[in-house]
């Protein structure tokens, strides 16, 4: 009988167990570390994100990785995943196992289903505001609000919030902070314009990026239409965004929600709103608003003269 065994390379630990986690497969990676689906024999089934072997003499690096972790352990909410254990397995091979969260990255999902509803989006918003709130409460900036870095059960509506792989926390002094002046984080389509100088960003930043989501979401567009990182660099440092409603070719948006997002969206810090959840709720209640011609009053008065009628 033929007997197969995974095969085990530095970057592809499948099969092998690290500090009493089974590594069982690959489930996802990124520049700076590699996930796999896990079991231990306390947590039951995880996933465990290991350091890339590239960067385990990378000081700022590893600095940032074990940062993930210990903000992980400090933003604890209904959605956001849960940091279950850091740690050193051997010399260089740092990991971090957090719980496994059931559905898929919001990104895979949203690529195959954009533009969502109004109702799905303000409900995929909320509970991402409502994790990013709790991170602020803990004095950490997100930084990468991204779909690539929430998972979505679409089954269960629910969310959870990954990855804390570049927050920041607000009260580190100058000399503790691992971005340099005139740099900055995170992921370009998404980031706001005021960090692109590399400047500290405040909680507004992460709005900006919850309303590029939200933009995305219902559009299955972006604010800025630049085909290149210097084009779109260009675009959010000098130009506003594209309206919502003109972000695709026959798209209908209310333009309540319209309001909402855009003024998420908005160049000025201090001209959105005063933070995560109130740009949240604002865009719950214009989702459900009523069409304008009911805002205007001439439904309400066509109700009152019906119903004279039906009563004489």
């Amino acid at each position: 009988m033929a007997v197969s065994f995974a095969v085990v390379t530095p970057e592809n630990l499948s099969g092998s167990t690290l500090a009493g986690y089974t590594l069982q497969e690959m489930v996802g990676e990124g520049g700076t570390a590699v996930v796999y689906r896990s079991e231990h024999p306390q947590h039951g089934q995880v996933a465990v994100k290991v350091l890339r072997e590239k960067l385990r003499n990378d000081r700022t690096a590893v600095a940032r990785f074990v940062r993930e972790a210990t903000y992980g352990t400090k933003v604890l909410h209904p959605n956001v995943v849960r940091t279950l254990d850091i740690g050193e397995a051997r010399p260089g091979v740092h990991f971090i196992a957090i719980e496994w969260a059931s559905g898929e990255l919001l990104e895979k999902y949203a690529k195959r289903h954009v533009p969502l509803s109004g109702e799905e989006t303000a409900l995929i918003i909320s509970q991402i505001a409502d994790a990013v709130h709790a991170a602020h409460l803990s004095g950490i900036i997100h930084r990468d609000l991204k779909p690539e870095n929430v998972m979505y059960d679409p089954a269960t509506k629910h969310v959870k919030l990954l990855d804390f792989g570049i927050a920041a926390q607000t009260d580190l002094a100058p000399e503790e902070r691992l971005t340099r002046a005139g740099f900055f984080v995170g992921t370009l389509m998404y980031v706001a314009p005021e960090a692109l100088s590399g400047q500290l960003v405040t909680a507004a930043a992460d709005q900006y990026s919850l309303a590029t989501i939200a933009y995305y979401l219902l559009s299955a567009s972006l604010p800025y239409g630049g085909r290149s990182q210097r084009e779109l660099f260009t675009q959010l440092l000098s130009q506003p965004p594209i309206p919502l409603s003109q972000a695709r070719k026959g798209l209908s948006i209310e333009p309540a929600v319209e309001t909402v997002v855009m003024k998420g969206l908005a160049r000025n810090p201090a001209e959105r709103y005063p933070d995560v959840l109130a740009f949240a709720a604002a865009l719950r209640e214009a989702v459900v608003a009523p069409p304008a011609v009911q805002k205007s009053g001439l439904f309400a008065k066509m109700k009152s003269v019906l119903g004279r009628g039906d009563a004489t």
